[in-house]
């Protein structure tokens, strides 16, 4: 299994110097990139791939969220608070990530040839799903809105990204 740069976006996101040009369009990438991942898990349980390549294919995603998760919670949801009013919504993306982290480390600490394996990742892709509706349709907008300086905190989170995911072992492979 090849493992692409993870700070090379799918989705096309305007970029300045490779960083997306805002924090959310930086999220809004990884939030497309990983439902990718997802899509191509749920072919390779249908395609009967083997257990190598879909744990490779999970390890990726669990590396991925666990990067996005991580500069969400240490950069982006402490400015969004600073800046919007309205905290149940950053009080219940902190929750949700916390019920996604111990659906990872359940997944990171099973064999794929575990009963249940297959099923726990669609079930963390349909749960980052509903996650990821909610801070696109409800979040970001407003973060939009606000005071935020949502290009300074594109660099922020692009390096630190770059930090987590190095710490990860999932920079720089092809």
């Amino acid at each position: 299994m090849s493992i692409q740069n993870p700070s090379a976006s799918r989705s096309g996101a305007t970029t300045i110097d490779g960083v997306p040009a805002d924090a959310v369009s930086l999220l809004a990438t990884d939030h497309a990139d990983v439902a990718e991942l997802f899509d191509e898990y749920e072919a390779l349980v249908d395609s009967e791939a083997g257990d190598e390549e879909r744990q490779a294919l999970a390890e990726r995603i669990c590396a991925m969220l666990t990067a996005h998760s991580t500069i969400e919670e240490e950069i982006f949801y402490p400015a969004a608070r600073e800046a919007l009013e309205e905290q149940s919504l950053l009080d219940e993306a902190e929750v949700e990530h916390a019920t996604a982290k111990d659906l990872i480390e359940q997944i990171q600490s099973m064999d794929p040839t575990d009963e249940l394996y297959d099923a726990k990742v669609k079930v963390l892709g349909e749960y980052v799903n509903h996650h990821v509706q909610e801070e696109e349709i409800e979040i970001f907008p407003r973060c939009q809105s606000a005071e935020m300086d949502l290009e300074g905190l594109a660099e922020e989170l692009s390096a630190r990204k770059e930090e987590l995911m190095e710490e990860l072992g999932m920079t720089g492979e092809e």
